[in-house]
């Protein structure tokens, strides 16, 4: 078996090699490519999710997989002692899902196997919808964001809430089907209230550029370091929630507390992404709207809890969204000369991203 310290090394390397193929084959497409109606084959993309869930679901129990200690540990607490359904559970899918499985005795790895389908399935699933002509070098940039490997291995039961929502992002045209998701994907984790209910406001009102200006103005109420609205959301939420929204730097899970820099570039990525876009090459898409000003108000109150201790796990509510914000334009519809020589760039750009934070900043610098 694999070591568990060597997954991520292994992870990065298969997307880097993948990104370095298809960046290639996407250079000498002309841009007349973006108009054709074409459905790519899904063959190597189910090849590659079968092989993540796999790969990932059958991982060892190991210290680089910090959260899987607490899930196995509970686990097998509950094994072969009677499923009772809790009603009141914060968790209500996951929570109910997680004591069933381990009442009927089924061993940990099919747990694990299962919230690797959903994380990965659901990603393959939602990029057939959203890049249907690109499903492949999607779900290659997804799989090449900052947290993606993480939300794989250690906060899973996020990581699959977030997958399940992009799910419902698929079926944005089918309003019915998307609530249902919207509902399953909260029943996993109840900290995707906060996206859901940002999806809901700018579904109802749409205008990026209130929506960009209210980034803006959480970023200089951050840089104040004005403490009132990440203890105005920590009276709001429930126990788990406010553990997450206090300023104890000993609970951190791993990160560093303040101001930080590194994680707001990272954010604005595709914020700027999108304001070029939209108002400089006049993109349009009613759909894109919708995301791009749903990340916007998303990021924004994660910007307002930053000096939280468990900053990543907030800003994670907006992050989940950012490869799709990132690259939907590009995939859409013509909208620039050498389309798909810029999404090679961008695609690069955000991967070296997770590269330099992997291997520079906490190999070397942290």
């Amino acid at each position: 078996m694999i070591d568990g310290g060597y997954y991520e090394s292994i992870y990065l390397t298969i997307i880097t090699i993948y990104t370095i193929i298809l960046s290639n084959k996407y250079s000498h497409y002309p841009n007349s490519r973006l108009s054709q109606k074409s459905v790519s084959s899904k063959v190597p993309s189910i090849i590659l999710t079968v092989f993540l869930i796999i790969f990932i679901g059958c991982r060892p129990l190991h210290s680089a997989f910090v959260d899987m200690w607490n899930y196995t540990d509970s686990y097998y607490r509950h094994i072969g002692k009677p499923f009772s359904y809790d009603s009141n559970d914060n968790n209500l899918i996951f929570g109910n899902g997680f004591r069933y499985l381990s009442s009927r005795s089924i061993d940990i790895v099919i747990f694990f196997l299962i919230m690797a389908t959903i994380y990965f399935g659901g990603l393959y699933k939602a990029c057939c919808k959203l890049f249907p002509k690109d499903t492949l070098y999607a779900i290659i940039i997804y799989l090449a964001a900052f947290s993606t490997f993480a939300y794989g291995t250690n906060g899973i039961k996020a990581g699959a809430a977030a997958s399940i929502f992009l799910l419902a992002l698929g079926f944005y045209d089918k309003k019915a089907i998307c609530a249902i998701l919207l509902w399953i994907s909260l029943g996993f984790h109840h900290s995707m209230i906060m996206p859901i209910s940002a999806l809901i406001i700018c579904f109802v009102y749409k205008n990026p550029k209130l929506y960009l200006a209210v980034w803006f103005i959480s970023l200089l109420i951050a840089y104040a370091h004005i403490g009132y609205f990440q203890t105005l959301f920590q009276g709001l939420a429930d126990e788990k929630g406010a553990e997450y929204l206090s300023l104890d730097s000993t609970q951190s899970g791993g990160f560093y507390t303040g101001f930080r820099p590194d994680f707001i570039v990272y954010s604005a990525f595709p914020i700027y992404i999108g304001y070029w876009a939209i108002f400089k090459e006049k993109y349009s898409s009613k759909f894109y709207n919708l995301i791009y000003c749903t990340y916007l108000l998303s990021n924004s109150i994660w910007m307002l809890c930053m000096y939280a201790s468990f900053t990543n796990r907030i800003a994670y509510l907006s992050w989940f969204m950012l490869p799709i914000v990132l690259v939907y334009p590009f995939f859409d519809k013509q909208f620039v000369i050498n389309q798909y020589k810029k999404l090679n760039i961008v695609a690069w750009g955000h991967l070296g991203f997770t590269l330099f934070m992997n291997i520079v900043y906490y190999g070397f610098i942290k």
